[in-house]
């Protein structure tokens, strides 16, 4: 006989959440290792002490991290999925009849009182420290490494010399252009009204700290940068930075997040792995000479030629006399007459110019191959060649090659933050929101990380979302 479902009310239910979320669910995993019992004393301040009760700012961060670990984007579907999945629920601590806050109540406190506090920089660096707690960060070797993210700008909405444009809004600009204004004047103040304010070539009219850029063979586009520097052992993120597109600023913000670590954490260090955006000459002075760390990094070097002339590895340097020789043994010099007030004879390319004699390379038989069209043969060697050298002589090495087979640690992050938890596009404008976003990426991935590898290393299995 056919059954049916009898649609009969009950007066009371015995219901226990607790029993209704499985096993090797993933947050059960994240939920052992999210500590955020100091999150209320650090927000403590920025709240006043009289008023009505607001929204506790551990189930916005509680859910803003099931946001960033299951790829959910909108705010308000997040709201909507809290509502209806057992599991958000029980992650939230929220009973069954408990209400889910308004999808504005996050706008509202991102841009106030969690941007203030750094609310999201605590949370991350409360995860990176039960990381280390539980042996996940060993601190020998750290690798570093960009990635650009789409931001949420439309490339034809902008404005150039050519064809300038007024800001949306009259007198009512947005955020973005707000935050971009200030960060003007406070780089370059204005003496007056009148004084113009300097921009890029390409300035996006919604997000104008967006920086155009392109990648190789594909459509330029508005995006910014997220930094990642990772301990190899585990790869775990140990800082994030968010930078504009652009790679000298990408370099220098290496040094800010190196300095972070060793200030807040109290570890540097022993190797630095990158790849040939980092073995700029400055950059890797930095690591050999002010900071101590082997620099495990192919070195940025244009010195070789192809037009089948001798290059400058072909000269033999000499560090005592501080001169080259060349393959016919002459000499190249930085001064061939002494100077009563010594001279340092940098360039400001911060480069030492060292000469042949053009009496020696006129006789020379090899000229035509060493200086065709030049009277005397010049090389540019830069002041910190010394950290290129430790640096040529680190490739050489079994630990250098191994050092580029766990780069790739870094490059499989990058993949899972925009193919996993869908952040390939942003959703937050304006530097201090791709901040936002990027900070509370990276912690989601750590707690996903540890989740996965300490729960299965106790024998506890996990089902990693997809």
């Amino acid at each position: 006989m056919m059954g049916q479902t009898a649609n009969q009310d009950q007066l009371f239910y015995a219901f226990n959440l607790e029993e209704h979320i499985p096993h090797d669910h993933l947050l059960r995993g994240i939920n052992r290792f999210l500590d955020l019992s100091t999150l209320r004393e650090h927000l403590a301040p920025f709240y006043s002490h009289t008023g009505r009760p607001s929204i506790d700012p551990e189930l916005m961060i509680r859910m803003l991290v099931i946001g960033y670990c299951f790829g959910i984007r909108s705010e308000r579907r997040l709201c909507e999925e809290v509502h209806l999945n057992l599991a958000y629920r029980w992650f939230c601590r929220l009973g069954l009849e408990d209400k889910i806050p308004n999808h504005s109540t996050f706008s509202k406190n991102r841009h106030g009182r969690f941007r203030e506090s750094e609310a999201f920089r605590h949370v991350f660096e409360a995860v990176l420290g039960r990381c280390m707690i539980e042996g996940l960060v060993g601190g020998e070797g750290f690798a570093v490494d960009a990635s650009v993210i789409k931001a949420d700008a439309n490339r034809a909405n902008v404005t150039t010399p050519e064809d300038p444009k007024d800001w949306p809004g009259g007198d009512r600009l947005s955020r973005a252009v707000r935050e971009y204004l200030a960060a003007l004047e406070e780089t370059n103040p204005v003496e007056s009204d009148t004084d113009p304010i300097a921009t890029p070539r390409t300035v996006s009219l919604s997000d104008p700290q967006a920086r155009y850029t392109a990648a190789p063979g594909g459509p330029a586009f508005f995006a910014y940068s997220t930094n990642y520097l990772i301990d190899l052992d585990a790869g775990i993120i140990v800082d994030v930075e968010a930078t504009q597109a652009h790679r000298t600023v990408e370099v220098e913000a290496t040094k800010v997040m190196v300095q972070r670590v060793q200030d807040r954490f109290g570890i540097k260090p022993d190797r630095l792995v990158g790849d040939t955006a980092y073995g700029t000459a400055p950059m890797l002075h930095w690591m050999v000479n002010d900071k101590g760390i082997a620099p495990h990094v192919r070195v940025w070097d244009r010195t070789q030629r192809k037009d089948e002339t001798l290059s400058s590895s072909e000269f033999l340097w000499n560090e005592a006399a501080n001169e080259y020789r060349c393959p016919e043994g002459k000499p190249l010099k930085s001064n061939w007459r002494r100077f009563k007030k010594p001279r340092d004879h940098a360039t400001q390319a911060d480069t030492i110019v060292y000469r042949a004699s053009s009496l020696e390379c006129s006789n020379c038989s090899r000229k035509s191959e060493c200086c065709p069209n030049t009277s005397h043969r010049k090389i540019a060697r830069s002041v910190y060649e010394g950290a290129r050298d430790v640096a040529r002589r680190i490739a050489h090495t079994d630990e250098y090659k191994q050092s580029g087979k766990q780069r790739k640690k870094v490059e499989m992050l990058f993949a899972h933050l925009k193919r996993i938890l869908k952040l390939d596009r942003l959703r937050l404008r304006g530097l201090a929101g791709a901040r936002d976003e990027f900070i509370l990426a990276a912690t989601a991935q750590n707690l996903r990380r540890m989740a996965k590898w300490l729960t299965h290393a106790q024998g506890v299995p996990v089902a990693i979302a997809r």
